[in-house]
């Protein structure tokens, strides 16, 4: 079997980032809000394949393209995504899978 896809959060590297986030409160009325996890991946898919938010396909299940997109710009007005960065750029560079040859200097 292949390596799992990149915007796909193990369960390991989940328990680091979930307490990073604020908690959600459900408002009671509409459809429950799509989970965080499920955000993030799709974030995660969008900042890999480089595809416009709106495409972002539903049968991978991580909610429409706005929904990321509005929850990733939550995350950073709070500071969370700063937060959330630093966590994924370590995960990565401790697998080995930072590709340190594309950074400016």
């Amino acid at each position: 079997m292949g390596k799992r896809p990149p915007w796909l959060v193990p369960d390991e590297l989940w328990d680091e980032v979930e307490p990073l986030l604020p908690v959600r409160r459900r408002t009671g009325a509409g459809r429950p809000s799509l989970g965080d996890r499920g955000c993030l991946q799709g974030i995660l898919f969008v900042l890999h394949t480089g595809i416009q938010w709106e495409w972002l396909p539903q049968e991978l299940g991580f909610g429409s393209g706005m929904t990321c997109w509005r929850r990733l710009r939550e995350w950073q007005d709070t500071g969370v995504w700063d937060r959330l960065q630093g966590v994924l750029l370590s995960e990565l560079d401790r697998a080995g899978d930072l590709d340190w040859s594309r950074v400016g200097r």
